[in-house]
């Protein structure tokens, strides 16, 4: 039976305990922040994948890791070893995909993926996210030395919840909260459903250049999640570096992509992909 062009279905390949884990939607934003972010994560914490979303209008392609096939939108889960506490640290699932959905599957894939989350009895719903900045207010990082630590204070982040429970206990606190403006996409049906729902959706919102993938943008979100969600110590210059690394994958995926026409265009479309 043919599926409808807007079906969204999930596939788990492996059965995993996810119950209260913080789920990270790892789908392409401005900077590519959200994706940097989800990558980082799935390759930090060693994360193994659970399951698959498919939709014919997904882009026609098979991304290869290891030799093995992959589909263009994963579900992987791990969990740091511990906390600065010394206990087990929260479970950590990573929906991630190098593609922009096209429009027409946005609403029906963000509430698939946050029926899934129900279902699974997860915790909540990060969607970290890009905020557009002028160019002249924040500088391109490509210049840092290797040896130095970049100033990720100087890249503001904002921060917006779903819930009144979820903005008074993760964002008040820790970030400014973003008052006025617009969310569009996955992380903007998220919201707008986790808040029809009562489930919490956090956007982390971290100033971003809109012309090409920011790293630095990225490591001050991860920085965010991991001092307010996660607790695990992490160090600010190879956050930096390994978020960098992962932005020139993602970019040379995106740019390969675009010049072999996602394998549609009759030739076959050629690209080493990150995770």
């Amino acid at each position: 039976m043919t599926m409808p062009a807007d079906a969204v279905r999930i596939y788990e390949v492996k059965r995993v305990d996810v119950e209260g884990a913080i789920v990270i939607d790892g789908f392409p934003s401005v900077g590519l922040v959200s994706s940097i972010v989800a990558n980082y994560l799935i390759d930090t914490l060693e994360m193994e994948q659970i399951g698959i979303v498919e939709s014919p209008s997904f882009p026609t392609v098979s991304l290869i890791r290891d030799g093995n096939p992959q589909h263009p939108v994963r579900i992987y889960a791990g969990r740091p070893k511990s906390d600065r506490s010394g206990r087990v640290a929260d479970k950590i699932v990573a929906f991630v995909s190098e593609f922009h959905p096209p429009p027409n599957i946005i609403h029906p894939l963000a509430t698939a993926i946050l029926d899934w989350v129900q279902e699974q009895r997860c915790g909540l719903i990060v969607s970290p996210e890009g905020l557009v900045v002028e160019p002249s207010t924040q500088p391109k990082p490509r210049s840092t030395p290797r040896g130095d630590a970049p100033k990720l204070s100087d890249v503001k982040i904002y921060g917006v919840a779903s819930t009144r429970r979820a903005r008074e206990l993760y964002i008040e606190p820790n970030m400014r909260l973003f008052t006025e403006g617009v969310i569009t996409g996955i992380a903007g049906v998220l919201l707008n459903e986790g808040r029809r729902r009562g489930f919490d959706v956090l956007t982390f919102l971290a100033e971003a250049q809109a012309d090409y993938p920011d790293a630095r943008a990225a490591a001050r979100v991860i920085e965010s999640i991991n001092s307010i969600l996660l607790r695990t110590p992490l160090d600010p210059v190879p956050l930096y570096h390994e978020a960098e690394r992962i932005e020139q994958q993602l970019l040379l995926i995106q740019r390969r992509a675009a010049e072999k026409g996602a394998a549609d265009s009759g030739s076959p479309a050629v690209a080493p992909m990150y995770r």
